[in-house]
């Protein structure tokens, strides 16, 4: 399987990851300007039933059908469905990515992603604070100032050894450029060198990026189905 270069590949970020958070276009600077303040909060919002059903995509049924699903009300998310699997299903908005992303504040961005129990437990609480934040009024300065604050208080726990999730949704719009981009599956660590898994060299199949304001490093690996078990898009050099 071929693949894009790195650099040219945008991605929601996670946070988060999704969160996803992005690697971005050489040209992102253009972008830029499509979104440089909040829209109105009722562009991020969804329907509720349409929202849970998204946020089921993004894993193959057998996992989604027995996770947990959140919905972004007005303050934040809240339960919307009871799992049994450990597992956490929601959308993600734009708000989740690094703060010079071009996405940071793009109204169309949706980033379905279903977190297993360790990242349920470890990092779905940085996109729970930063939609606390944000809906709270708080700037993006402000947002990531209570994301350092809530890790030097501990009220935002450390990453669990196993985190990872799934990003397999057909209708995920991961931005402008990536949109639909590719199925794939995130691991979530501490901040480390991404030379170190091999990540981002030619040929190799995992991509990686560090957000140090998440204090962590997110291992892309694209794969070749959607959760329906349709294939995904050719992946080319």
């Amino acid at each position: 399987m071929t693949r894009k270069p790195f650099a040219t590949i945008p991605l929601i970020g996670c946070a988060l990851f999704f969160g996803l958070v992005a690697a971005r276009p050489t040209n992102a600077q253009d972008t830029k300007t499509l979104y440089p303040n909040m829209a109105a909060v009722e562009q991020y919002m969804m329907e509720r039933d349409a929202e849970i059903a998204l946020a089921r995509t993004a894993a193959p049924e057998s996992i989604s059908k027995d996770a947990e699903v959140m919905v972004m009300g007005r303050h934040g998310y809240e339960i919307a469905a009871k799992g049994t699997n450990g597992f956490v299903c929601v959308v993600e908005r734009s708000w989740t990515a690094p703060t010079d992303d071009p996405d940071f504040w793009n109204p169309k961005l949706r980033g379905p992603i279903c977190l297993n129990p360790p990242a349920a437990r470890t990092y779905l609480p940085l996109t729970i604070k930063k939609t606390e934040s944000i809906l709270a009024g708080r700037s993006k300065a402000q947002m990531f100032e209570d994301i350092r604050t809530g890790f030097e208080k501990k009220e935002l726990p450390a990453l669990e050894p196993g985190a990872m999730s799934y990003m397999l949704s057909k209708q995920q719009y991961l931005g402008d450029r990536g949109k639909h981009w590719h199925p794939h599956v995130m691991f979530f660590v501490p901040e480390t060198e991404t030379a170190l898994w091999g990540a981002n060299l030619a040929g190799s199949p995992v991509l990686a990026f560090t957000d140090k304001e998440a204090r962590l490093t997110v291992l892309l690996i694209p794969v070749g189905e959607w959760s329906d078990g349709t294939a995904g898009p050719a992946l080319e050099h």
